[in-house]
């Protein structure tokens, strides 16, 4: 490539013991059993006149003994039959005393109902899968609700209702699984880069470093590109003027963007110092037919979003879980370009991102989507690569993760 001016910049209870003894008397320490027997009948009656005066009469019958309160009471004695009158002269016999009436048994006291269980807690719904691509954490199933209390039981009464039991509390719903977390979880925001590395210091190069292509290009002083064994690489300039450094892939002379299957790019980076007045850092690329320059910004020097300036806005896309603003731009120049040196003018297609991230997964044939439905259609695609550019100033930028793949 050769100099290029630019137009512009580019997360129950027990029942009681009671119970349990069914004779009263082990229950009843606080009430009485039946009173005592009836008292016996009343003295003798008195002799009959002495001419075989009439046969007296004999005594009251005693009265049987009062109900037991509660337990059964025992039966009142009998009462002490009544004693003979002395009889004068013939007389009868007083008729015996009729037994007391036996006491009434007490009534029984009843139990006190048992108590119902409590209904069991119904479980807890189970949690979302985490961010990230991890699965959401179950949800805590519900405790179960508490059993009621067995009803105390009276002294001697029959025994309580049985209490029922609470209704089965239903199984929580099973919680959905996450999505995926944007750039999938092999990403490692936080990585660093690997040891080693091949520096190349120039304003023109381009070679390979572990099966992918990286470039090098200014139209200043000698800038530099390191890269490594592993998909990664970083760049460093000093008061450059336009100045680019990309690795991804490409495919020669060019295929339709339609039939590079699903390009992807999982990248991560660091960055420090500045850029000058414009500065890009996502994926970078041409086509052929018509020829395109085109750009997705992901991140910047500069705030976010970037505006590349002299250009016709095409509306918006939602990407990756990010809202990109989409810009055609015409430009002209006399070097820099991968479509031939007879051209002169090209469109450049640019992807913005609204909010800038450092990390992630960019899926570049969603862009290739989007702007084709703008009515902004690539021809044959020549490369597709993880970028920085600067407009100038001093800085660098480390890219532990810069991987681009086509399945």
């Amino acid at each position: 490539m050769i100099y290029r001016p630019r137009a512009s910049h580019r997360s129950v209870g027990a029942i009681a013991s009671c119970l349990a003894a069914v004779a009263l008397a082990a229950c009843a320490t606080s009430e009485p059993a039946g009173d005592e027997s009836g008292s016996g009948g009343t003295t003798t009656g008195a002799g009959g006149t002495s001419a075989g005066g009439s046969t007296g009469t004999g005594g009251a019958l005693g009265t049987g003994g009062v109900p037991g309160t509660g337990g059964t009471s025992s039966g009142g004695t009998n009462g002490v039959a009544g004693t003979i009158g002395t009889g004068e002269r013939g007389g009868t016999n007083g008729a015996a005393g009729t037994n007391g009436s036996a006491g009434t048994n007490g009534a029984a006291g009843t139990i006190g109902a048992a108590g119902t269980n409590g209904a069991a807690g119904t479980n807890g719904a189970a949690g979302t899968i985490g961010a990230a691509g991890r699965g959401g954490t179950n949800g805590s199933a519900g405790t179960n609700g508490a059993a009621g209390t067995i009803g105390a039981a009276g002294r001697g009464g029959t025994n309580g209702a049985a209490g029922t039991n609470g209704a089965a509390g239903r199984g929580g719903t099973t919680g959905t699984a996450g999505t995926t977390g944007t750039g999938g979880s092999s990403i490692s925001c936080t990585a660093t880069l690997p040891s080693g590395g091949t520096a190349h210091t120039t304003t023109n190069a381009q070679g390979t470093a572990d099966g992918l292509s990286w470039s090098l290009w200014t139209n200043g002083s000698a800038q530099t590109i390191t890269t490594f064994s592993t998909p990664a690489f970083s760049a460093s300039w000093t008061n450059a003027g336009d100045f680019l450094a990309r690795l991804g892939m490409q495919w020669g002379s060019g295929k339709p963007y339609t039939s590079l299957g699903t390009v992807t790019a999982d990248f991560a980076e660091t960055k420090s110092g500045t850029a000058g007045g414009y500065s890009y850092i996502g994926i970078y690329g041409w086509s052929t037919n018509p020829c395109v320059e085109f750009y997705i910004v992901d991140d910047s020097y500069n705030k976010m979003p970037v505006n590349p300036g002299s250009d016709t806005s095409k509306g918006t896309a939602t990407i990756d879980g990010g809202t990109y603003n989409l810009w055609l731009r015409n430009t002209t120049g006399t070097g820099g370009n991968r479509c031939g040196s007879s051209v002169t003018s090209w469109q450049q297609f640019y992807s913005i991102r609204q909010t800038a991230r450092t990390c992630g997964q960019i899926s570049v044939t969603a862009h290739f989507a989007a702007w084709a439905n703008a009515g902004m259609t690539l021809g044959s695609v020549l490369e597709a690569s993880i970028l920085v550019e600067a407009g100038g100033g001093t800085g660098s930028i480390a890219f532990p993760t810069a991987n681009v793949t086509a399945q």
